[in-house]
């Protein structure tokens, strides 16, 4: 693909608290769109940080919606192609642009919504995602992260046709150290209401009894307070941690412990995988996708048995090694260079079809 404009419109930056795996994935996408010798650009709501490529603040968390088509109108309209980052609520480009569009989807945010807003805006809010969206996309691509988003997408009516999945890529450090010897548990993301952290704290008063050691929770967020107010015994709160600091602890770890709700992939999964972490989460969308049950991982149905998960992958560290060998075999299976280059054919197939697509490829995902 020759040299295009591309601009993508996503809700915030990596320099946002509450940025999480969108945000590491759209960074990716743009640098390696840029390193293939693109233009381009992200629009997204304040705080934003200088990156390789071009950030404009596009206003506030919410205002950002309205002041879009303006912004693009005065700064973007040459774009060649914009891709529609939708976080629950996506930017309904196609309404106001008839050239190339791409939308993004991590992950429908279904019950989110009502965790976030009062009952009326939540019903608007899913209305919008559920109903709207599919609508105003309906002759264009989506791109999903996983074959769980792509099978939420046709469940609200999107033509499976129309879907391509690019995975998540993950970055295998050069060195990391070993599993610590004392029983060390950890939990690393935003702490928000989807990501269920008072699960993992409500286990772990079941677990530490008979397992003893540590747990970690790293991350901030909104539920800080309220989540230090419910850890008993044990339990540390680490906060933001560097990048460094990540890898040693999730390469120390005996294992991570996901309780999110839904996932569109569960980046932090394959990040601890590659340190030959395996994980405990439930089965639920998305992570029944970056977690292989009984493989690199262990995948609960129900709080009972994220608890007995918890305790029979402490007590066996022979099944440890091997989930945790097989997991780092499965992470070099993915590379942010590959879901480059995944996204990169989408562009294309886009920027060849921007109204119709009658013959579309198959959907591009790994065989994994």
């Amino acid at each position: 693909m020759r040299a295009k404009k591309i601009l993508f419109l996503a809700w915030r930056d990596l320099a946002n608290p509450l940025a999480g795996g969108s945000e590491v994935l759209v960074d990716h996408l743009a640098r390696g769109l840029l390193a293939h010798g693109h233009d381009v650009s992200l629009l997204c709501a304040g705080p934003t940080a200088p990156r390789p490529y071009r950030v404009h603040d596009g206003g506030g968390r919410y205002t950002q919606y309205l002041r879009a088509p303006a912004t693009y109108l005065r700064h973007f309209r040459d774009a060649d192609l914009v891709v529609d980052v939708a976080n629950g609520l996506s930017f309904f480009v196609p309404l106001w642009r008839r050239r190339p569009v791409v939308c993004l989807v991590n992950h429908l945010h279904s019950e989110q919504w009502r965790q976030w807003f009062p009952p009326p805006v939540a019903a608007l809010g899913r209305s919008l995602e559920r109903n709207a969206m599919p609508l105003a996309y309906r002759r264009h691509l989506f791109v999903a992260v996983s074959r769980s988003t792509a099978a939420s997408l046709e469940a609200i009516g999107v033509d499976p046709e129309r879907i391509r999945i690019v995975h998540n890529g993950t970055e295998a450090p050069e060195e990391y150290p070993a599993e610590d010897p004392e029983p060390l548990f950890v939990c690393l993301g935003r702490l928000v209401p989807h990501k269920r952290i008072e699960v993992v704290l409500a286990a772990w008063d079941r677990v530490r009894p008979v397992v003893g050691g540590r747990l970690v929770i790293a991350g901030e967020g909104p539920e800080r307070s309220r989540l230090e107010a419910l850890a008993g015994e044990g339990v540390i709160f680490a906060g933001q941690v560097s990048e460094a600091q990540k890898n040693d602890l999730l390469a120390r770890a005996w294992m991570l412990l996901h309780p999110a709700m839904v996932e569109g992939w569960g980046l932090v999964v394959l990040e601890a995988a590659a340190r030959r972490t395996p994980t405990v989460a439930f089965d639920v969308p998305g992570l029944r996708d970056s977690v292989l049950h009984e493989c690199t991982g262990l995948l609960a149905t129900s709080e009972g048995t994220f608890v007995e998960h918890w305790v029979s992958l402490a007590r066996d560290p022979v099944l440890r090694g091997r989930m945790g060998r097989r997991a780092r075999d499965r992470a070099a299976q993915f590379s942010w260079s590959a879901s480059t280059a995944r996204f990169i054919a989408v562009a294309e197939e886009a920027l060849q079809q921007p109204k119709v697509l009658p013959h579309p490829a198959a959907a591009l995902e790994l065989d994994v």
